[in-house]
This record gives structure tokens, C-alpha cells and sequence, in this order.
């Protein structure tokens, strides 16, 4: 095995946690932002508001993209497993 397959392969591993926790972090990120934004305006300060809505977004993230996060890291780790015949030769 070369360095150029090590590389190859961890690259593709970092795509792959970047893209699976982007799923999960992005609809977060964007709630967080739109209740920060309604409590600067309201000068509400309670902690519960901004919490709440992003644990329930990053939850239905889980629910809705949970089969695709699945099947998506499934396929990575079968094609991986299924490459280390021709790596190894």
C-alpha cells in the first residue's frame, strides 16, 4: 500500500464525518440563529429559549436523516471492506 492510498482513504473518511454531522449540526445551527435573533429583539435572556427548540430540531434531525446516516455509513464501510483485497495485493 502506498502513502497516495492512505491518503485516499482517510480523505474520504473526513468527507464522510463532515457530511453525516452537517445533517445533524446544520438545522441546529439555523435555529439557534433565528432564536437568537428573537431574543436580541425581545431582550428575552431565558436560557430554556434557546435550548429547547434546538434539541428538538437535532432530534428530528436524528428521526429523519437516521436511515440515510445509516445506509450512507454502511456503504462506506461494506465498499471499504470490500477494497482490502486489492489494497493488501
Amino acid at each position: 500500500m502506498t502513502p497516495e492510498t492512505y491518503v485516499d482513504i482517510l480523505n474520504d473518511a473526513l468527507y464522510l464525518v463532515i457530511l453525516l454531522v452537517s445533517i445533524i449540526i446544520m438545522p441546529s445551527l439555523v435555529v439557534g440563529l433565528a432564536v437568537s435573533i428573537f431574543q436580541a429583539a425581545t431582550s428575552i435572556n431565558e436560557q430554556t429559549l434557546s435550548f429547547l427548540p434546538r434539541l428538538i430540531v437535532t432530534l428530528l434531525a436524528l428521526i429523519y436523516g437516521g436511515h440515510w446516516i445509516t445506509q450512507t455509513l454502511m456503504d462506506y464501510i461494506t465498499a471499504l471492506f470490500l477494497s482490502i483485497p486489492t489494497l493488501v495485493s
